[in-house]
């Protein structure tokens, strides 16, 4: 699919309000998959309450932050279990659940950037896309 030039003129400059899908093709076609993270955290409005924009980092940065927050996880994996075990959550406990929740919060978005990396590398041929489907679809199976 290919968006003429003059609507892309015209969303970059602010004077029309681009589609979900001009922004799936801009995106690939700039192959910049940050483009729709962006737009659904930005944008839609069901996106900008459930979706947390993602920042593009480093592998390196990602995969530090990655095991600091597991890390973190795994020290309040006790407190998780006495807080969730009767199935509610007291009033003493709801200070504990919440920085739990953050954390947890911190671990998907560090989820969301890893694949956004993965996506980019795909788009700029660095990670060769035939091989990672390949792999990909046999993990499926």
């Amino acid at each position: 699919m290919t968006i003429p030039p003059e609507k892309i003129e015209r969303i970059e400059n602010e004077k029309i309000l681009p589609r979900p899908e001009d922004i799936l093709t801009m995106a690939e076609g700039y192959k910049m998959p940050s483009l729709c993270n962006y737009y659904c955290a930005n944008e839609c409005p069901i996106g900008k309450q459930y979706v947390p924009e993602i920042k593009v980092k480093d592998l390196s940065q990602i995969v530090l932050e990655m095991l600091a927050s597991l890390n973190t996880m795994q020290r309040k994996q006790e407190r998780l279990i006495e807080i969730t075990a009767d199935g509610k959550i007291e009033e003493n406990e709801i200070r504990d659940f919440i920085h739990i929740q953050e954390e947890l919060e911190r671990i998907s978005i560090t989820v969301e950037t890893m694949q956004l990396w993965v996506e980019k590398m795909l788009a700029e041929n660095v990670i060769n896309m035939d091989v990672y489907r390949e792999y990909k679809d046999k993990t499926k199976q």
